[in-house]
């Protein structure tokens, strides 16, 4: 890795920067590498009666899956990124079962048959858990686990785990709390009575007057207090999305516009943001390493000002405890005047991650907003490839953000669709103005500027606002 020396000055200018620099300084990245897990160093405790409690741990899974639809070539696919995602979580992968049914067993996921068989190979390889690639109800979690011995985790629960390891900010680590918690209240359970037990009595050990009667079980005090605690973080994030609004606000009377780069994991969305802006931005080729939004100023060639935001990528299946958490977060591209829609095009299938991350951006109601599609990673594409991507994709733009090739042409596009100032105002500014002048030149698009002796003529395309303070200071020309 190395850091650059220049300093983060945004711009068109930056195009063309060497791959050894573009990403900018990577503390967060030194940070993150700083501890690294080291393999067999874990002790397992045989009693799991207490699983739910303990802290997530992933070091030797075996996967599985049920394959319900679609072609092999899509359940190996999905195996594949289930495979990264485990191992993005810090997990050994030992083992792949895969399983063809017309829907998952509703009490054991996979077929009985199927759990013997996964039994054995959790036996001979000696792993200590297995995920799941769907999302498990809690009965389905507790029939697994009775019966394969070792901790059972879901899609879901794993994906969640990945959010815990990469969240930074305070609003980040809230709302994968807040996610966790939600998953978790749906899914409490125990092995016979210890979640049962009803205080009362001396049965509550000793609790006498007062401490006798039916009381809470075990599990409604986790569920009550849980609830309890999804109250207070669903209250910070509202005045967290406060704070954000108000920065939206103060974009939005500056009429600045705003660029959102969207995504699937792992795209390369943090790479590009570095590219155009050398922001610094944390990267790294795993799955969900970009948890907290980040904007950047950059500029036109033209002088025009406006911003690009990083935000956190998509996946298929998107757990909705997530999406529901993040909501705030992902709104950010509900308000953006341009999407760009950044795509592996080196994955085994591009057109799968669009789906996935179109269904998303529906979902938070981003789906109409105008969109540049950038197939990224052309670095790694033969010849062959290409031509078939841009057959099948003939509006995108095949760009590397490794290598800078298509960056140049991607920048023009961003500007040529960046949304045009509706007012043509002919004006004369007062050189005493100055301040005006200078958010003429920011946020308008300028066809005629001359000095003459009273101060700056300026024919330019301007947002109302601006418009209607070119003609108050100065009036027409």
């Amino acid at each position: 890795m190395t850091t650059s020396a220049h300093p983060d000055v945004p711009g068109a200018d930056l195009i063309g920067a060497g791959p050894e620099d573009y990403d900018g300084d990577q503390f967060d990245l030194d940070a993150r590498l700083s501890l690294t897990r080291v393999p067999g160093m874990s002790t397992d405790l045989s009693d799991i009666s207490e699983v739910e409690y303990r802290q997530l741990r992933l070091e030797r899974v075996v996967l599985v899956s049920v394959w319900t639809e679609g072609s092999a070539r899509d359940a190996e696919n999905a195996m594949t990124e289930l495979k990264m995602l485990a191992e993005t979580a810090g997990s050994q992968v030992l083992e792949g079962l895969m399983q063809r049914r017309s829907t998952p067993d509703p009490a054991t996921y996979l077929g009985r048959g199927k759990v013997e068989e996964l039994r054995e190979v959790v036996l001979a390889t000696g792993a200590d858990t297995v995920i799941c690639d769907g999302e498990l109800d809690a009965a389905q979690l507790r029939n697994l686990e009775d019966r394969v011995g070792v901790k059972v985790v879901d899609r879901t629960a794993l994906i969640l785990d990945i959010f815990a390891q990469h969240a930074r900010s305070v609003e980040g680590k809230t709302q994968v709390e807040l996610a966790q918690l939600t998953y978790l209240k749906q899914r409490l359970r125990g092995w016979g009575g210890n979640l049962s037990r009803q205080t009362g009595g001396r049965a509550a050990g000793g609790a006498g007057i007062g401490g006798r009667g039916p009381g809470e079980t075990r599990i409604e005090t986790d569920r009550r207090r849980i609830g309890h605690r999804i109250a207070i973080l669903r209250r910070r994030l509202a005045d967290m999305e406060a704070t954000r609004a108000t920065k939206r606000a103060d974009r939005g009377r500056n009429q600045i516009p705003s660029v959102a780069i969207v995504g699937y994991t792992n795209a390369g969305k943090s790479s590009l943001l570095n590219r155009l802006t050398r922001a610094g931005v944390l990267v790294e080729n795993a799955l969900f390493a970009t948890l907290d939004p980040t904007t950047r100023r950059a500029t036109t060639a033209d002088g025009r000002v406006y911003t690009l935001t990083d935000t956190v990528g998509f996946v298929r299946h998107l757990p909705h405890d997530l999406v529901e958490a993040f909501k705030s977060t992902l709104e950010e591209t509900a308000g953006a005047d341009l999407l760009v829609h950044v795509v592996d095009a080196s994955d085994p299938d591009p057109q799968g991650q669009i789906d996935a991350v179109r269904s998303v951006l529906v979902g938070v109601g981003a789906g109409s907003a105008p969109e540049i599609l950038v197939l990224n990673k052309a670095d790694l594409l033969g010849e062959v490839d290409r031509v078939a991507l841009r057959a099948s994709h003939p509006e995108a733009i095949l760009v590397s953000a490794h290598t800078g090739e298509g960056i140049d042409d991607l920048v023009e596009l961003v500007e040529e669709r960046l949304p045009v100032p509706s007012e043509l105002v002919d004006a004369v500014i007062p050189y005493s103005r100055g301040d005006l002048l200078d958010r003429v030149h920011q946020n308008g698009i300028i066809e005629v500027l001359e000095h003459g002796a009273e101060g700056t003529h300026v024919v330019a395309h301007l947002h109302p606002a601006l418009a209607a303070a070119v003609r108050a200071a100065g009036g027409e020309a």
